[in-house]
């Protein structure tokens, strides 16, 4: 006992010892508090209030309204009791709820709109790809669109299912998507899910890309490297399509294109004026297209070209002079088409002024009559 005493002495007069010390004993005494309470903030002041008073009075407490923040116009009513959304009673002599709930995003984007035309919003994904029975395996590990055996097509099973209104249907295509990562991640998340995007076939992370477009519910076109009139100096990529390449070499180049990523509907263009002139390439490059399931739409530059596979073209390019001016005179020309003619399909690529412009544009698209479509809406098959 003696011996005891005197080590605890030596230890207490030894400042590094007693320091040491104390503080093992203060991380003790905390691991242990831990352990009993189960909370790791246990001894942190807490203040507790009883729900008693509330209860007792069906939860209007005094004050509790004034001490919320002021509502915007046109938010619904405060009120404590429950509201029954299958009917839209309120409790007391407050108005029943009606119409359509509008919820406004981070950028400006809405999950549900008033106007028709965006009746479904970004919480109604497309299913994810790849679909089983249409793909088997291609070129570098990656897969390739086919047929399923019931006769379902990669155009129909990845295409945004579209409900025609009467009204007349006008479509965009963003195009140039991949390349960019805050525009096209601006495009997918802020522009509406009607939208159809377009990705470019060398981009990074391309699949991703693709996949996150759909679980925003925008249907997806895969861009092809077509031989422009001014090539070589002009030079789309080592997987360009050319006007004097033979059946075999272009299946091989498209069939590379092809497999780079899965979950698209169709085709498009990257340039291709000389490619889409020669008619025996396009016959080689439709006959894959059909065996395959595919869609085609061009940026205009292929208009009035028939093909087997569901096809369309682009009535015009919106943003060629890349200002925000006019891109809208663009648009508003794509619904004086669509007034005359019943649908018109624009074009343009994935500019900030593109996105800015197309997003307010289509807010309000229905409340000037018409009905805003995917672009696969408008093909002919």
């Amino acid at each position: 006992m003696a011996s005891a005493r005197a080590l605890a002495a030596q230890v207490a007069a030894n400042p590094f010892l007693s320091a040491g010390g104390a503080g093992l004993l203060f991380l003790t005494s905390l691991v242990l508090l831990i352990t009993l309470t189960g909370d790791p903030k246990a001894g942190v002041p807490l203040v507790r209030l009883s729900l008693a008073p509330a209860a007792a009075k069906g939860g209007a407490l005094p004050g509790w309204r004034e001490g919320l923040a002021p509502e915007p116009t046109g938010e619904a009513p405060l009120v404590t009791d429950v509201i029954d959304l299958s009917t839209g009673a309120l409790p007391g002599d407050l108005a029943p709820v009606s119409g359509q709930a509008v919820i406004t995003l981070p950028g400006g984007g809405m999950s549900a709109a008033a106007d028709p035309a965006l009746s479904v919003g970004v919480n109604s994904p497309l299913a994810p790809a790849p679909i089983a029975g249409l793909f088997q395996p291609g070129p570098g590990g990656g897969l390739l669109p086919i047929v399923g055996a019931n006769g379902l097509t990669p155009a129909q099973a990845y295409a945004r299912p579209f409900t025609a209104d009467g009204r007349p249907r006008v479509a965009l295509i963003v195009s140039g998507l991949g390349l960019n990562a805050a525009n096209t991640r601006r495009a997918i998340e802020e522009l509406p899910p009607e939208i159809t995007l377009s990705f470019y076939p060398y981009a990074e992370g391309l699949q991703a890309w693709i996949d996150m477009a759909r679980a925003n519910g925008h249907e997806v076109l895969l861009e092809v490297p077509m031989e422009p009139p001014d090539y070589p100096a002009n030079d789309p990529g080592p997987y360009t399509l050319l006007s004097t390449g033979s059946a075999s070499e272009i299946t091989k180049q498209l069939d590379w294109v092809l497999s780079r990523a899965t979950g698209y509907f169709g085709l498009t263009n990257y340039q291709g004026g000389r490619f889409m002139a020669q008619p025996a390439a396009m016959t080689t490059f439709a006959s894959q297209l059909k065996q395959r399931g595919l869609g085609f739409i061009d940026d205009g530059k292929g208009a009035r070209r028939g093909m087997g596979p569901p096809r369309a073209s682009a009535d015009r390019i919106v943003d060629e002079d890349m200002s925000a001016a006019s891109t809208g005179q663009q648009l508003a020309a794509l619904e004086d088409m669509a007034r005359s003619g019943g649908q018109a399909l624009g074009s343009g690529l994935c500019f900030p002024v593109t996105i800015d412009v197309a997003k307010t544009w289509a807010r309000t698209l229905g409340q000037r009559g018409f009905q805003l479509a995917p672009a696969s809406a408008l093909m002919k098959r």
